[in-house]
């Protein structure tokens, strides 16, 4: 119990530490909070809301992954080395292509 205990608020810490340092989280903890109840109201069957709403959580888990990656590069060191600007842009990548995943989601259900 103590380990599921100290995993959740590992966890709860890193969700503040997120709020607090990345802008692009905020955005998308409000783009989640606008789409979800939208989701839920537009999908006609139970398959449709969890296509809809649940489409939007791997944004989130994506960015999260993306903002971890950007403070283990931004802890090596400040100088710019090719490798770590491409950790940082696949990183990025898979946030954008996250939102695409959304974008698909979406228009396949809704159209």
């Amino acid at each position: 119990m103590l380990r599921l205990y100290n995993a959740t608020r590992y966890s709860l810490m890193g969700l503040a530490s997120a709020w607090r340092t990345e802008p692009a989280f905020r955005q998308e903890v409000m783009l989640f909070v606008i789409l979800a109840p939208l989701g839920i109201w537009l999908g006609e069957s139970g398959v449709e809301r969890a296509l809809l709403v649940g489409s939007l959580l791997p944004v989130l888990i994506v960015e999260l992954m993306n903002s971890a990656v950007e403070a283990a590069i931004d802890r090596i060191g400040p100088e710019i080395h090719p490798l770590s600007k491409q950790a940082k842009d696949v990183a990025s990548a898979a946030v954008f292509v996250s939102l695409v995943g959304v974008v698909v989601t979406w228009a396949l259900v809704l159209l």
